[in-house]
């Protein structure tokens, strides 16, 4: 008969785990040691115990079926039909294509690449009824899982300007092609952008479901899968859970307008923390940034190049960012055990005070009007100032550190000459209908200062 060993331990109580942790600490004091606050104002304990768990987040989180993106920008016709089927045969599971130009012949960039049964990801920075509609029927005859990523309030917020004259005409366009197609799910929401702008994880979650909710409540045909563009930082377990309770809480919102209706999540790892010196610690950060993708339930992971920021698409920076996911998926089998983080009594908390803190900002923006109105008035890019300055002050301070950046720098690394691509915020002045929300990095200012001395 098998007998438990662990019957033959008493259970120690989280009290007495607190006593003894107090004891090694020599008199120090315990909430000022060993507790830490973070930016969410949710406070990390030095252990957690089942004693003081309540409640499990109801999500479930199958990274079994996590594809390996790849992201193709489409300039040139041919060398982006060369690229896809390229990075296809070298491991590449998904694609996604940004084109930004309505007379790109996507007929002829579709036509040689084998997409049966294979999802693809068109992020589109216009709105064409007909190129749409030309997506819809490609996808029937390729029998191909197509997302038509279109975003418009995202686009205002990046841009200051809508893709047409007014919100109301992009709305209307997008009912027309909700309507005029079959096949393709049509919207996305980019909460990428709140993240590289420097908003904390509540903001990130509570910005981008009042987002998803403007369309949920303008869209009344919309009943397909809403695609959440997502970037994540390197707080491992903080994105973890942020994933899950983004899941869980869209879950609960949706279901009041169309219980059907699903969300899709495509993550790429986060630009924020990225460097142009010491840019191969950029894959060290990029690594334990997938991890947390897929084991938060990422639907696709498309993985972000260690030298993007000052290179250009390049088949070596492609390569070893791809090759970092097939080692996760194929050697460190991250795909083979779903909801990886059941049993984690810290994930489990984390995901429940993101949730609620989340679900509160969420419910405040609704009751000032919702995220349109105080995207117009200003209130969300202040908002994601005032956090991402704090995060900037953490880092001038060296607080928040970026190894071979603001510690342990290496003075004889030089990049002056090695830069083919600005990777700094770009400036361009025009007429815009609202201030648009700036991606910054954290190390801009530093890298400038130090360019300028090479």
């Amino acid at each position: 008969m098998a007998t438990n060993l662990f019957d033959n331990f008493s259970p120690i109580s989280s009290k007495q785990w607190k006593q003894k942790i107090q004891f090694e600490l020599d008199g120090a004091d315990y909430n000022e040691t060993v507790i830490w606050n973070s930016p969410e104002d949710i406070q990390v304990k030095p252990f957690y115990h089942r004693d003081e768990f309540s409640k499990a987040a109801t999500v479930k989180t199958e990274v079994s079926n996590f594809k390996i993106c790849q992201n193709i920008f489409v300039h040139d016709i041919d060398k982006s039909i060369q690229r896809a089927i390229n990075t296809i045969e070298r491991g590449a599971e998904s694609l996604r294509f940004t084109i930004q130009n309505e007379k790109t012949d996507i007929q002829k960039l579709l036509e040689k690449l084998p997409l049966e049964n294979r999802i693809v990801y068109f992020n589109l920075t216009f709105i064409s009824i007909d190129f749409v509609k030309l997506l819809d029927t490609i996808s029937i005859r390729k029998k191909a899982v197509f997302y038509c990523n279109i975003d418009p309030i995202g686009y205002f917020a990046k841009e200051g300007n809508w893709f047409t004259t007014s919100d109301k005409n992009n709305f209307e366009t997008l009912e027309n092609i909700s309507k005029a197609t079959t096949n393709l799910p049509l919207l996305s929401v980019d909460l990428g952008l709140y993240q590289n702008a420097g908003a904390n994880i509540t903001q990130q979650i509570a910005y981008s479901l009042a987002h998803a909710n403007e369309y949920l409540n303008r869209l009344p045909s919309i009943t397909k899968p809403i695609v959440f563009q997502i970037s994540v930082g390197t707080n491992y377990f903080f994105e973890i859970a942020k994933l899950r309770a983004l899941r869980m809480l869209f879950k609960i919102i949706a279901a009041e307008y169309n219980p059907d209706i699903t969300c899709h999540f495509l993550v790429t790892p986060t630009k924020r923390n990225k460097t142009i010196y010491d840019y191969n610690v950029n894959m060290l950060r990029t690594t334990t940034e997938c991890m947390s993708a897929i084991l938060g339930g990422a639907d696709a992971v498309a993985n972000l190049p260690y030298d993007s920021l000052y290179h250009k698409d390049n088949e070596f920076g492609d390569r070893i960012a791809r090759n970092q996911l097939l080692i996760l998926k194929h050697e460190s089998y991250f795909d083979k055990v779903n909801n990886p983080s059941d049993g984690s009594y810290y994930i489990e908390s984390l995901t429940m005070q993101l949730a609620e803190k989340s679900l509160n900002l969420f419910k405040d923006i609704e009751a000032n009007g919702g995220f349109l109105k105080l995207l117009n008035d200003g209130i969300i890019k202040k908002k994601i100032q005032e956090s991402a300055a704090k995060e900037q002050e953490l880092f001038d301070s060296k607080k928040e550190v970026l190894l071979g950046t603001n510690k342990y720098p290496n003075k004889e690394d030089k990049m002056k000459h090695d830069l083919e691509l600005f990777p700094f915020v770009k400036i361009k002045p025009r007429k815009t209908l609202i201030t648009p929300i700036i991606e910054k990095r954290l190390a801009e200012k530093l890298e400038q200062e130090r360019l300028e001395l090479e």
